[in-house]
């Protein structure tokens, strides 16, 4: 996998939902059993409306673009390890969060 570290930055890009048009927000990720994890509070945000609606996803990291597909983790177990390794050592990793997984496609 191209992405090699833990915790890192990156630029998510989504298709709008309504416009089709792309949508590039800068986030921190957690790679985790080789997929990738963007996490947020709660799911109202355009970025995470939109990969959920369109599961077609890019990520622009180190000057590099992956594409995958991504979908909403339902394992409350799992989203609190994603916010664990998101935030190692700070109060906010006991916040109840929500996440998305992506599986990269094969390079």
């Amino acid at each position: 996998m191209p992405i090699d570290t833990g915790l890192f930055r990156a630029s998510l890009v989504t298709k709008g939902r309504i416009t089709k048009q792309s949508h590039s927000v800068a986030l921190r990720g957690v790679k985790y059993n080789e997929k990738i994890y963007f996490s947020r509070h709660k799911p109202d945000s355009d970025w995470f409306k939109n990969a959920i609606t369109n599961s077609e996803v890019v990520i622009k990291y180190n000057d590099s673009l992956y594409s995958g597909f991504a979908k909403i983790v339902t394992d409350e177990n799992l989203n609190q390890k994603i916010s664990q390794l998101k935030y190692p050592g700070e109060k906010r990793a006991e916040e109840k969060r929500v996440a998305i997984e992506i599986t990269l496609h094969e390079q």
